[in-house]
């Protein structure tokens, strides 16, 4: 009689390896830590001020003492990177975010406050947009129609990004979709010496509808005037993002982002079998939110849902995910 086949039950019983905790944990092929972590983070005026995100529960802006806070406890836990996003007071936006470029905005205070009280001991990830800053909520300067300018953004976000730097922010992360970008970005950095500061480039940010609770958190949503589309990528298209990834690649960018998550995850295994570099994804704020209703509603469990989805980003391909659940995740990591 010829012995089976290895290929083929029962020589081969796949549930062999799952039928005990650690051959489970020596048969693991995706490995999920806090070091995969970035904790995305809002900044808002004042002094000891904590505003709770009715779109975001359990999210909140955070005054820079708070934001202080928030980095001291990402350290404690793991976590090695904030990524910082500001709420603007309506007062100092204006047409041409004119308040991007001053040394003492919110985004610079926190960087500042971060460095002074951390050190090096946690990096800080700084958001290039104009949308926190404009008084209509696009994320370029616009004409008269309204359409974004290209090459006009491009010349604020250099501003923008070399000021960032200068407070000592280690990764500029453009998030607008202007072209040619971070050339410019990549250029202004290593003139003024700044030429171990990183760029996470936004590379394929699609115009999603997953948004919405990120603009409440930095308060354009009610400025918005238009859509994005003439800029952001429309969700239809995956050889389109292969493109915009080669030519921010080609222009200087260290590591690129897919936007949002979950929903293009197969972005993400393109991205990273075409191109073997660091790929990062944004589980957006639509994301977090719709895992917060599923655990509220009794339709999930929250810890599981966490922790299976951001386990979902490794196994595409990502080199690390940005995620407001990181602090629950880190801890629940952590045991």
């Amino acid at each position: 009689m010829n012995p089976p086949s290895s290929a083929s039950f029962p020589a081969t019983r796949l549930r062999r390896t799952r039928a005990s905790t650690w051959s489970r944990a020596l048969h693991r092929e995706t490995l999920l830590t806090p070091a995969d972590l970035i904790w995305p983070v809002f900044v808002t005026e004042g002094e000891g001020v904590e505003e709770p995100i009715a779109s975001l529960p359990g999210v909140s802006r955070w005054s820079v003492d708070g934001i202080v806070q928030r980095a001291r406890e990402a350290i404690d836990l793991g976590i090695p990177c904030l990524a910082l996003f500001p709420n603007t007071p309506p007062e100092k936006r204006s047409k041409d975010g004119a308040e991007a470029l001053s040394p003492d905005n919110l985004m610079c205070q926190a960087i500042r406050a971060i460095r002074d009280a951390c050190a090096d001991e946690i990096g800080i990830l700084t958001d290039v947009a104009l949308d926190p800053y404009t008084a209509h909520g696009q994320d370029g300067l616009v004409d008269e129609e309204g359409y974004v300018l290209n090459d006009a953004t491009v010349e604020v976000l250099t501003g923008q990004a070399l000021n960032q730097a200068d407070a000592g922010a280690d990764i500029i992360a453009p998030s607008d979709m202007m072209d040619g970008r971070i050339g410019a970005i990549r250029q202004v950095l290593e003139a003024q010496g700044h030429v171990n500061v990183q760029i996470m480039s936004y590379a394929a940010k699609y115009a999603s509808a997953f948004y919405g609770p990120f603009r409440d958190a930095v308060g354009s949503r009610g400025l918005l005037k238009g859509d994005k589309q003439g800029y952001q990528m429309d969700p239809a298209n995956a050889e389109e993002a292969l493109r915009e990834v080669a030519l921010d690649l080609a222009e200087g960018a260290d590591s690129v982002m897919v936007k949002p998550g979950l929903p293009y995850l197969d972005i993400v295994a393109r991205v990273k079998q075409r191109f073997e570099v660091p790929v990062f994804a944004y589980q957006v704020s639509g994301e977090y939110a719709m895992i917060e209703a599923a655990a509220s509603a009794g339709a999930g469990e929250r810890e599981p849902l966490v922790i299976e989805t951001l386990m979902a980003f490794k196994r595409a391909g990502c080199s690390g995910i940005l995620t407001y659940h990181a602090p629950l995740a880190a801890r629940l990591l952590n045991g």
